[in-house]
């Protein structure tokens, strides 16, 4: 007879996804157990038949197991045999040993005594065999008069570690049949006391996949498959039917990360196993719109929340398998923030002990436990999936009826309800102008493509919301220290925005989601916020002030509702007109009531959805019986078809071909070919390291015979990646999490700890500033600061600047304004020359809010500015302090009885008049932002000191004004006239840092690229490997930093429009992509520094080729497109700077000589310093080709003169140029007809960074330019039309010039 009973396959991943399915064993019932409980069952039957509806519920026991690997070594040792006669080999039979399992002897379908083998096999970890029956039978296994449809269910099961597993489960039923009656297909039973005749009894039976991953669309086709073959056996051929799918499962490979799914034929059906979007990214195999089904957009808003908040939630459907699907959309809906407490979607009845439990969690239980859970538990959010309710559980005692729930922020709310209601969320609305297809495949595609693209576009919107709620956090960060103001990230929400901030704050997904942004983690949100960047915000990044609405901010928020509500207008003034603060809505729910608007303002841009392509990879047959040589031809063919397409891979498409090299990667090791593996893994490593599994490579090798080390060592390029993986010293750099708070001092502070408090506080970064305001704040004290002196500064600004943020100002005013400007200081209403009024300060202007009819009257911009006094005016007895400021483009001064702040005004209007000058000067932005900074850190020292020599300690700030008085020095006119701007890398550093390289890329405008990529941009490179991209059409940083490794760069080169070569000193050349700004390619051949790269464009025939040449003397040419090597060689040399192509020519700088070679590494010609500096020690620095004039320019190490040679005749005495003032040479370029030198030299009794402009025809120096405050590191040119300087760490800033 066949009992009630649970089939269990378990699938998990081996390794780095070399297959889908793990181990196998069989387990079985004690029989005299079982016939008692199918007695019941029968009994049970009969009372139904008399009008008795209660099913007897049985206990569900675990039959059989099935666990890789399905071929024993017997089957090994028979592969020789031909596979038409491998269907007589027996395959072997696993068991279990359930607690004390005893082996029994039984029968075989054809009567003749067995005894079953019976071996210990390993249980794949976080799987518990008991727990397992109730989560498959959750409602619990009953006996059903007649058959019913099957069903399917998902679990999701987490081990002691948090790691999770997932389980699809199909149950299905089939007539119970008793051994001695089973004939023609019909069941009968025999019961005592009864006559003989017909009853059918059905038994449910569980099959149930496990997987590392939740594959759960594709398992649940992959059982829908198996069950109709199911349906068709025979009780004894059940198991080996399900062997043999668990074998044909266990060699299907886990697709990698990217836009590569496997598609597998399991007959009828195609499934499809979908690849996850990144390494970091989750695999999504389900559908995401099924919570946009069953809730209405608020309550999704509202159920985010109780997930963001960490409450104890609990699910309830009356749907098994909605509550695992409901309940994963939540926690994608979240990606990149995870969830980090306990998560069970589904208990069963023996489980709902659980939901007790006072730590926060996510459960799921049947919708008949609904009254149960919400009187047994109390503090629980209870969410109806059937209805779309959520309810709250309370105690008796409770009378608060209320869901102590706190709305999400209002404006991510309205943006998300307004993108989700324009989604179309039902597929037959789709299918209204189609043709009915009769194709199963082009069905499931077509469903399939729909699917899809649904899911990006909820990825999309949730992803927006989480990056709309939290993207201001940043500016609450401090990087170097890793702290966040929380209390002043607080203070600038809205009010009914915090209560909901409040709770987010204090939980631990909320501080996991803090460290990644203190690791600078460049996930989706990262990437998503910087995507939706407005370009006020691009612009705010380059600017070192505290934080101010500009003009543009101010007036779109002038009306609206939510700011007129949450302002608490600190400030008077003048005659504004009366504003009624309305009251919030009262809360009738816990959600209040949103109105969808039909633009979204501020932050919430929503970004452009682009189709990304996705790519199949259809896996062979596999073909049975499985055994070793059946199995060796499914590998060979797998080998094939992947060798077919990493030959002949689309045009261009890298992305692919790295997917194909790793899943024949995979299979090379699946056969055990390890030296092909690791070949394959190598090519991966060198086409996209993104998806490189080191661990798993790292095992192979380790488990490598020394036969196969030696031999795979034998070849270069294996011996390097083991040489990296193995055994160089990987530097492990521990990752810093902890996060602090900012917290006020306690004691006094020296100047190290009161500089390291100032940069915590965020208020600002630059070391030599803070020093600055260390002295100021210890005027005739001891040089050390008490608590109270910190708090009282610290109080002020921040008070400050919140006043900033209230600050509305009338359209009359706002007209006359530029929409970047900000208000930077109020002055109280003073009588002035030009009436009544406050005089107000943004870093552009000084103008005057007159009183009475509210209008606007510029005083001056700094720019026009001739002088400023403070003097006294008599008015009766008394003289009251008088600001007098007079300005170029009015005779009329300007007078200001400002009385007791006008010495604090002095200071300040002379500070941003000598900053506005230095900045005009040097057309350098930056200095004007650094007087502001000066200006409100004056006018906190006065609030804060509240003492008569506040004022004195205040000028201790007054940098600008000092450097104009004390060292006046003029920018000379011709670097006036030719210098055009200038940038700083290191803003926000809290030091200058120096720049290493420069690379400009011009824009080019692809129909698949977002507007900001077809921009031109300047690559900068900094110190341990740091790149920063800025946009070259506005000078605004596009990219914040990434690291492409951590020793320091030495060359740059665009070598196609989406590849940016990076040459390291760590010997690596990294790729970029310039869309996604990462690398996932690296080249490994170099042994020593990398120290040029040059391009050679090819024809349409061939492919461009980058040559690369490194310290030690080795050149490399490289295919581009294929990232091969095509010749290498090595110069005789003990240094090699650089490399020029020329002709068909390599010209290579090795010191003492230029050598000029074939690109074979052939010498044709050879340069020699000994020419020229005979029986002295020399060698060339650098050198710069002309070749219309037949010319090399060179520069010699330690030597300040530029020698011109003869391409021709290098027996010619060279052309000598003499730099004047020069001390040494850095950098050459050449741009037009023109030679650019950076280099240091004096400048007015000071060392200088200079650039010499010298005309190639005449070979005479045209202009020489004072760049830098330090040496020219760094030159390159802008389309011929801009030559960019980078200076070293004194200044680390990059000047833009005008090219003639």
């Amino acid at each position: 007879m066949a009992w009630p009973c649970m089939q269990w396959v378990t699938l998990a991943f081996l390794g780095e996804g070399l297959s889908q399915v793990s181990v196998c064993l069989r387990v079985t019932f004690v029989e005299s157990s079982l016939r008692s409980r199918t007695s019941n069952a029968l009994e049970t039957k009969v009372a139904q038949k008399k009008g008795m509806k209660k099913l007897l519920p049985l206990e569900p026991e675990v039959l059989s197991v099935f666990v890789p690997p399905f071929i024993s070594k017997e089957d090994s040792s028979t592969a020789s045999a031909s596979c038409s006669n491998l269907n007589k080999t027996r395959r072997r039979s696993f068991r279990k040993k359930r607690d004390r399992l005893r082996t029994e002897n039984w029968k075989s379908p054809h009567g003749d005594q067995k005894v079953p083998d019976v071996e210990d096999v390993s249980i794949p970890n976080g799987v518990d065999l008991s727990a397992l029956p109730q989560l498959c039978f959750p409602g619990g296994l009953c006996v059903a008069p007649e058959p019913k449809e099957d069903r399917v269910h998902f679990l999701v099961l987490t081990d002691v570690c948090g790691n999770r597993t997932y389980g699809v489960v199909a149950q299905y039923y089939r007539p119970a049949q008793d051994e001695h009656c089973f004939y023609n297909g019909k069941t009968r039973f025999e019961i005592p006391g009864q006559t003989t005749h017909a009853i059918s009894c059905f038994v449910p039976f569980a099959i149930c996949l496990i997987s590392r991953y939740p594959y759960y669309n594709a398992l649940r086709d992959c059982l829908s498959c198996l069950l109709a073959q199911l349906k068709l056996c025979k009780d004894f051929d059940v198991d080996e039917r399900i062997k043999d799918f668990a074998a044909k499962l266990s060699l299907i490979p886990s697709p990698p990360p990217g836009p590569l799914h496997l598609v597998f034929n399991m007959k009828p059906l195609q499934v499809v196993f979908p690849s996850r979007a990144d390494p970091d990214s989750p695999i999504i195999d389900l559908d995401l719109h099924l919570p946009l089904l069953c809730f209405k957009p608020e309550k999704v808003l509202q159920i985010i929340t109780c997930i963001l908040t960490e409450q104890r939630i609990v699910f309830f459907s009356s749907d098994w398998a909605l509550l695992t699907l409901i309940a994963e959309c939540f926690m994608l809906y979240l990606h990149p923030i995870q969830w980090q407490h306990t998560f069970v979607p589904i208990l069963s009845g023996q489980m709902l002990d659980f939901v007790m439990a006072p730590t926060s969690f996510l459960m799921g239980c049947h919708l008949d436990h609904f009254e149960e859970v919400s009187k047994e538990a109390d503090g629980l959010i209870l969410i109806n999936i059937d209805s779309g309710n959520i309810t709250y559980s309370k105690s008796l005692d409770d009378d608060n009826n209320d869901i102590d729930i706190p709305d999400i922020p209002l404006q991510a709310a309205q943006t998300f309800i307004q993108r989700v209601e324009g989604l179309q969320l039902h597929y037959d609305l789709e299918l209204s102008h189609l043709m009915a297809s009769t194709d199963l495949g082009e069905v499931q595609a077509r469903r399939r493509a729909w699917q899809q693209k649904q899911n990006s576009e909820m990825q999309q919107i949730t992803l927006q919301l989480i990056v709309n709620i939290f993207r201001e956090v940043k500016n609450h960060l401090n990087y170097e220290h890793r702290v966040f103001n929380s209390e002043e990230f607080l203070k600038t929400r809205a009010p009914g925005d915090q209560p909901f901030y409040k709770k987010v704050l204090e939980t631990y997904i909320f501080h996991s989601f803090l460290k990644a942004r203190l690791n600078r983690r460049m996930d989706a949100f990262a990437q998503m916020e910087l995507s939706t960047e407005s370009e006020e915000d691009r612009m705010s990044i380059m600017l070192v002030s505290p934080r101010r609405p500009t003009i543009e901010k101010m007036a779109s928020r002038r009306f609206s509702p939510q700011h007129i509500a949450k302002r608490r207008m600190v400030m008077s003034m003048p005659n504004l007109q009366d504003i009624k603060i309305p009251e919030l809505p009262p809360r009738n729910s816990s959600l209040r009531k949103l109105e969808t608007v039909n633009s979204c303002k501020g932050n919430n841009t929503v970004p452009k959805l682009t189709s990304k392509s996705v790519y199949t990879f259809k896996i062979p047959e596999i073909h049975f019986p499985l055994v070793s040589q059946c199995v060796y031809s499914y590998y060979a063919d797998f080998i094939n078809l992947l060798s077919k397409a990493i030959n002949f891979p689309p045009s261009d498409n890298s992305v692919l071909l790295a997917r194909y090299l790793y899943l024949r990667g995979l299979i090379n090791l699946m056969q055990g070919k390890l030296l092909g593996a690791l070949s394959d893994f190598q090519s991966l490593y060198r086409t996209d390291i993104s998806i490189f599994p080191a661990d798993l490579v790292n095992r192979m090798v380790a488990s490598m015979s020394s036969s196969e080390r030696s031999q795979a060592e034998r070849q270069p390029e294996l011996k390097r990646l083991i040489s990296e993986i193995m055994e160089k010293p990987r530097e492990v750099t521990k990752v810093d999490d902890h996060v602090k708070n900012f917290e006020l001092p306690k004691k006094h502070m020296h100047l190290d700890d009161f500089v390291k408090r100032i940069q915590e506080s965020g208020i600002v970064k630059d070391i030599k500033i803070i020093h600055r305001l260390f002295e100021a704040l210890t005027v005739g004290h001891q040089k050390q600061i008490d608590p109270e002196t910190f708090r009282d500064f610290y109080n002020y600004w921040k008070e400050t600047e919140a006043e900033a943020q209230e600050v509305s100002l009338p359209p009359e005013v706002i007209e006359h304004l530029d929409k970047n400007e900000c208000v930077y200081k109020l002055s109280s209403s003073v009588k002035t020359s030009f009436g009544v009024g406050k005089i107000a300060m943004t870093q552009k202007r000084l103008f005057l809010l007159a009183e009475g009819r509210p209008g606007y009257v510029e005083i001056s911009t700094f720019r026009s500015i001739e002088e400023v006094k403070s003097t006294t005016v008599a008015f009766l007895v008394l003289r009251i302090p008088t600001l007098k400021i007079k300005t170029v483009s009015r005779k009329e001064v300007f007078e200001a009885n400002l009385k007791t702040e006008c010495d604090l005004w002095h200071l300040m209007v002379k500070e941003m008049w000598a900053g506005k000058k230095m900045a005009d000067d040097y057309k350098d932005p930056q200095y004007i932002q650094q007087a502001l900074t000066n200006v409100l850190l004056m006018d906190a020292v006065v609030g804060a000191l509240q003492s008569p020599n506040a004022i004195y300690a205040a000028s201790k700030l007054s940098y600008f004004d000092k450097m104009k008085t004390e060292m006046p020095m003029s920018v000379p006119k011709t670097t006036s006239e030719t210098l055009k701007h200038k940038i700083n890398p290191s803003l926000g550093e809290t030091c200058p840092q120096a720049i290493d390289i420069l690379l400009y890329t011009p824009g080019h405008l692809d129909p698949a690229e977002k507007i900001e990529d077809a921009r031109p941009k300047l690559w900068c490179a900094l110190s341990e490997g740091k790149v920063i991209v800025f946009d070259a059409s506005s000078w605004t940083i596009h990219q914040q930093s990434f690291k492409v490794g951590t020793a320091k760069l030495n060359c740059m080169l665009m070598a196609e429009q989406n590849q940016v070569w990076i040459g390291s000193q760590d010997s690596m050349i990294y790729i970029i992509n310039i869309h996604s700004m990462s690398c996932n390619k690296q080249l490994t051949d170099h042994r020593s520094s990398i120290m040029d790269l040059i391009v050679e464009d090819g024809n349409k025939e061939a492919s461009s080729e980058v040559y690369s040449c490194s310290l030690d003397g080795v050149i490399i040419a490289w295919n581009v497109s294929t990232l091969k090597v095509n010749r290498k060689f090595h110069l005789p040399c003990q240094t090699l700077t650089s490399i020029k192509l020329h002709n068909g020519r390599l010209w290579c700088c090795i010191g003492p000589s230029i050598m000029v070679v074939t690109t074979n590494g052939f010498l044709r010609q050879e340069l020699k310093i000994d020419e020229l500096f005979k029986g002295i020690f020399a060698s060339f620095l650098c050198f710069q080709l002309v070749p219309e004039q037949d010319q090399v320019w060179t520069a010699c190490a330690g030597h300040r003169d530029i020698y011109v040679w003869n391409i021709k005749d290098f027996s010619r005495p060279p052309h000598r140029i003499q730099l004047q003032d020069c001390s040494e040479i850095s950098c050459m370029i050449k741009v037009k007809n023109q030679i650019w030198v950076g280099s240091k030299g004096l400048s007015q009794g000071k060392y200088k960074g200079k650039i010499y402009v010298i005309d190639a025809d005449k070979k005479i120096v045209e202009k020489e330019l004072v760049a830098h405050a330090d040496t020219v590191k760094a030159l390159c040119s802008a389309e011929d039309r801009y030559v960019l300087s980078g200076s070293g760490k004194e200044e680390g800033k990059i000047a833009i010039w005008k090219v003639e």
